[in-house]
Order: structure tokens, then sequence, then C-alpha cells
């Protein structure tokens, strides 16, 4: 459910068929917004909403921090 194009939101993680990123997602839910808050203000789906939560997980997953 969340997309990489180079040609939407210049290449950034978006929730599949709209230009709505991942980013705004998380920054939403940060500052206090609830998943019915956003599904209301940008009419998605709580499954892409969690989507993106999700996407932002694994990407955590693969993180890992070296000593140099």
């Amino acid at each position: 459910m969340i997309e990489i194009d180079p040609e939407i939101c210049g290449g950034k993680p978006v929730i599949k068929g709209t230009r709505i990123p991942v980013k705004l997602i998380l920054e939403l839910l940060s500052s206090g917004w609830s998943i019915d808050d956003i599904k209301e203000e940008y009419d998605l789906s709580e499954e892409q909403i969690k989507a993106a939560i999700k996407y932002v997980e694994n990407l955590l997953e693969k993180v890992r921090v070296v000593k140099i």
C-alpha cells in the first residue's frame, strides 16, 4: 500500500494511489492526531494508515549502528 515513484512527491514514499507522504502520517500521529482524525481529514482507510506505520517499522528494523 506504499509506493515510491520518482514522478510522485520527488520519490518519497506515499500512500499508494495518493500524494500523501508516509512522513505526513507519522507527523500527524506524533502531533496527537488519532487514526480516525487522519482517516476523516485525508479520506484514507485504517489499513492505509497502518501500512504507513508498518513501512517505517520495517525500515527501522534494518537500521544498524556501527561504531567507528
